[in-house]
């Protein structure tokens, strides 16, 4: 018998044999709000609809702590905290040892019912994706703000190509990572840990100097142009930010980033407003 015969026929007989193995993973450490639940739980329905595993992480794992003698950072949140929550997210690296892809989504990010599956985007030559910020369709005043925010974040970082345009650096919003298998080969076997605690990032972590307002976004940023990756653009709609993205274009987006939750009418407990503008 053929064997590309018997492969068709094992792969329509055995779908589940052939099944990529899949998750979302996300983080909601400290203490829990409305917006942000609600949240979760569009991401829990969407799971369920592409049977996709959902991982949320409760409590911090990592507990990066930059060098209390060396940083920038405010003093006060570090000793309040104890440790950067940011960096709790790549926490998901760890499931690439056993997923063939992994998103990881902010615990502020809403997706609507409409949405497609997000990981059938995701080439199989491609180790990342992700929605480059400057090419969402922003309000004239958000986009002054990334402007100055590439130049603050990215002008130092020499050692790599930003294609800097009229509307700053080219640089991913990591609210949303998606990623293939394949990115385990720039990971080099590490642990997340391990990864984070790489010399060159060191100065990222601990907020020296100009890094000193840095989220792990510069640091991936940084580290996806470094290792010169495969990626894939995905469309703004993946990724779409609440208050920074016009108001027009809400209604089209799939993934709503409430990524300013502090700036929104009572801190975002208005949920049913929230709900109705994204929506149309």
């Amino acid at each position: 018998m053929d064997v590309n015969f018997r492969h068709d026929r094992l792969k329509k007989n055995h779908p589940e044999v052939f099944k990529m193995k899949r998750l979302i993973f996300q983080v909601a450490v400290g203490t829990p709000n409305k917006l942000y639940e609600l949240c979760i739980k569009s991401v829990a329905e969407y799971c369920k609809k592409y049977q996709i595993e959902h991982i949320v992480l409760r409590e911090p794992k990592l507990r990066i702590r930059p060098d209390i003698n060396r940083t920038g950072r405010s003093k006060q949140a570090v000793s309040r905290l104890g440790y950067l929550p940011i960096y709790e997210k790549e926490n998901a690296f760890e499931y690439l040892r056993t997923h063939d892809q992994v998103c990881i989504v902010d615990s502020d990010i809403y997706i609507k019912a409409i949405a497609p599956n997000i990981f059938d985007l995701l080439p199989s030559d491609c180790s990342f994706g992700g929605v480059i910020e400057r090419q969402m369709p922003l309000t004239k005043k958000y986009f002054n703000k990334i402007r100055k925010y590439s130049k603050n974040a990215f002008k130092n970082l020499t050692d790599v190509n930003w294609k800097w345009n009229t509307n700053g650096a080219e640089f991913f919003n990591m609210g949303l990572m998606l990623m293939n298998k394949n990115i385990s080969w720039y990971l080099k076997n590490e642990t997340p840990k391990q990864f984070l605690s790489r010399p060159e990032f060191k100065d990222f972590v601990d907020g020296v100097g100009f890094y000193k307002w840095s989220t792990d976004q510069m640091l991936l940023n940084w580290w996806v142009k470094t290792e010169k990756m495969a990626v894939k653009h995905l469309d703004w709609k993946w990724n779409a930010l609440y208050t920074a993205v016009e108001d027009n274009k809400l209604k089209e987006a799939y993934f709503v980033h409430f990524f300013l939750k502090d700036l929104l009418p009572n801190k975002g407990e208005e949920i049913e407003s929230l709900l109705k503008k994204i929506n149309g």
